[in-house]
Order: structure tokens, then sequence, then C-alpha cells
């Protein structure tokens, strides 16, 4: 640089005005903007690659400040919990006073409107309800008339069982459940017939909804059932390394917010949204004694169930081929299918649909493209939308030829 330009850029840099650094100013805030009543973000820092597709394009207006500090929004992340309340109009307590045996069932209910289709909602082991409260919503946002019934299996969530009663998680039990949630939401809700059906079940959830939909006992109102991220050869070969599993994830968490930090931290749900909203119910608060460090313990002890892994999934892949209604899979990834699913895709026997940029929660990392899915099935399904050709009885009176 030549003494000019030196001489230049020290006058320049002399006129202008020196300003302090406050340290203060860069410090991370804890504050959090109210939610939307609706989540258009599928992703977070921590979800999956895939979520780019949806970004949308903002185009600024000539007075706006594109480079000012935001504010209300935190620089940091937030692990504040969502209520549930964002994404259902009620929850349900079920329970069928003729049976004294049976367990209080716990739901979550967007009810249908008019024609609507119902969505029936069952979760995997050691998970709740709100685990579809996302892509719930944002099957809402593509059907609006549809609705989402999503309960907490006996054993989890704030489903009960009679005191005293010991927990059966048998394969034929929650399939009952799940059929009397259907039958007490139709009794409660004063629905003079049940609006078309379709099963959505995420690993146990999906073999439950294949053995009720084995079961026929929804008759014509089942549209169809959809599996998620579950097939037999993979579920049982998966089954030998569950202990491992359970030995390396906390006992306990010292709040909720830190709870939702290590599932989305250890990428068990990759979508801090869902995350958000989904965690708060898998936790209770039951000190072990005084000064617990982790005073928040997993609701559902999921060693304790044990004996029913292989219950729930010896059978499944036949089971999900034979049984009437349209039928979808989704997976994380195509190494899952066995040999019988891997056929009966070849034979066209089912729907399947890969998302290899998601984990094990399909529906919580990718609730768009969960929700995209279910609702192009259903739409594939839904007997209101065919038009059948006319008889030849009314042709002929009709005096037209045929």
């Amino acid at each position: 640089m030549s003494d000019l330009q030196k001489a230049w850029a020290k006058n320049r840099l002399g006129a202008m005005p020196f300003e302090t650094f406050d340290e203060r100013e860069e410090e991370e805030t804890d504050s959090v903007p109210e939610l939307p009543d609706h989540f258009d973000d599928d992703s977070s820092s921590a979800s999956s690659a895939s979520s780019a597709s949806s970004t949308g394009t903002v185009v600024p207006s000539p007075g706006q400040n594109l480079f000012a500090r935001p504010q209300g929004v935190p620089r940091g992340r937030t692990f504040q919990p969502i209520p549930w309340t964002t994404y259902f109009e009620r929850e349900l307590f079920l329970h069928d006073e003729t049976s004294p045996e049976s367990p209080k069932i716990h739901a979550y209910l967007t009810s249908p409107v008019g024609k609507g289709p119902l969505f029936v909602m069952h979760h995997g082991g050691g998970s709740s309800g709100l685990s579809f409260a996302v892509v719930g919503d944002q099957i809402r946002k593509r059907v609006p008339s549809a609705g989402i019934l999503s309960l907490d299996a006996r054993g989890h969530g704030s489903t009960t069982l009679p005191e005293g009663q010991a927990l059966d998680l048998s394969l034929e039990t929650l399939a009952n459940d799940l059929f009397a949630a259907v039958q007490l939401t139709q009794r409660e809700m004063k629905w003079a017939e049940l609006p078309p059906v379709v099963l959505v079940g995420h690993s146990m959830g999906g073999a439950v909804v294949t053995e009720l939909a084995c079961s026929r006992k929804l008759g014509a109102a089942l549209l169809g059932y959809a599996v998620l991220d579950v097939v037999e050869g993979s579920a049982i070969d998966a089954l030998q390394h569950m202990h491992t599993y359970l030995l390396t994830r906390p006992t306990g968490f010292q709040s909720l917010e830190t709870g939702i930090e290590w599932h989305t931290r250890s990428r068990t749900i990759r979508n801090a949204v869902s995350a958000r909203t989904s965690v708060p119910s898998l936790l209770s608060l039951r000190e072990d004694g005084p000064g617990d460090a982790r005073p928040w313990k997993w609701r559902t002890d999921l060693a304790a169930t044990q004996p029913y892994w292989e219950n729930w999934f010896v059978g499944l892949s036949g089971k999900f081929l034979s049984a009437r209604g349209g039928k979808l899979l989704l997976l994380a990834g195509t190494d899952r299918l066995d040999t019988e699913l891997t056929i009966g895709q070849m034979q066209g026997k089912y729907n399947l649909q890969v998302f290899p940029e998601a984990g094990h929660f399909i529906h919580e990392d990718l609730p768009e493209k969960t929700a995209i899915s279910l609702v192009d099935f259903y739409r594939r399904n839904d007997r209101t939308a065919l038009v059948l050709p006319p008889k030849v009885s009314d042709l002929l009176k009709q005096g037209k030829k045929v």
C-alpha cells in the first residue's frame, strides 16, 4: 500500500464514530416467542437435510431493515415443551363401564368434519399418543375435513388400569383396546356411524393396527392401514439389541427440557418441534429419594415389556399382506424389507415408500413428508371419490343403445 493510500485510510477511520463493545448485548436470551397455532416448520437444525426442499422464498419490502437483529427471537435453540392443545381440540378418557377390568384409555381427538376421514393412530413401545401430534396437524392442513384420533396404549402416557391389575401388553389385548377406543369415541361424540377410517401404526403400533385390520371388526368403515418402519424380519433381529439400548439411555432427567434435549442431541427424534411436543408425555415427576438430581423418570418401563416383544412381531408380514383394505408401508431404509414383503412388493400387493434421511421415528422426523404420503394413500382408497359407470338396465330405460 502506498503512503498516499495509508494517509487516506487513516483519515477515513479517524472520522468514523467509535462505539464501545458491550459483551452483555451478545449474551443469548432464554425468551421464547409465542408459538403459532400451526407449524409449517418440518425440521430443526438437528433434523434431516431433506427439509431444505420445503423452504420458501422471502421477498423483502423496500423499507425493511434486512440486517437488523430480530426482536424476541432467541439466538440459541429452545427446548421448551409445546402443549397438546396446539394440535388437538380435546382429550378423552374412555372407559367401558360394562367391563370393570378394562382400562381407562386416554386419547387425543380432533373430530372429522362432514364426511371427512378419521385417521386412527397407534404409537410404538415406550411412546405416547402425542407422537402423532405434528404429523396429524400436517394431515389436516392438506385435508381440513380429516379427524385425528391418537391414543395412549395401556402402560403408556395417561392411560390407566384398574388398581391391582397386571399389565397385559399382548398383541390381541392391544388390538382390542384400539377397537374399543374407536367405538367409545363414536359413542362419546354421538356419531351416527363411523367415518371412513385409516389406521396408522408405528413400530409396535404397526403390529397392532395390522392385527385389528385382520380381525375385520371395523367392517366397511376401514379404508386401509399404514405401517411405519416395522417389518417382521428386521424387528425380530433388532430385539437382541434392545437391552444394550436400554442400558445406554438415561434413567431420568433433571427437567423436561433436558429430556427433550437428550432426544434431539442423540437423534432419537431428529425434529425439535416434534420432540418438544411428544417427549413431555413420556416422562413423569417421580423422585426416588431426597435430593434426586434426575426426578423426571420414564413413564413406561420398556424392559418390563420384554415378554411381549416376539408376540408383537412374529407373523407380522403375512398378516400385513393378507388383511383386507389398502396397505401402505413407510420405511427408513430398504434394508428393513424381509423376503415375504419383498415378494409382495414386486407383486404390487401394497404401496411402499422409503425415507432414507429419517430415523426410526419417521413421522416425527419428517412429519410433512409422512403426512403427504398418508393423505395420498387416503385419497387413493377413498370410496366417496369413485365414479361408477351407469347400469346397463338404466341405459336401456333411457332408450340408449348398449
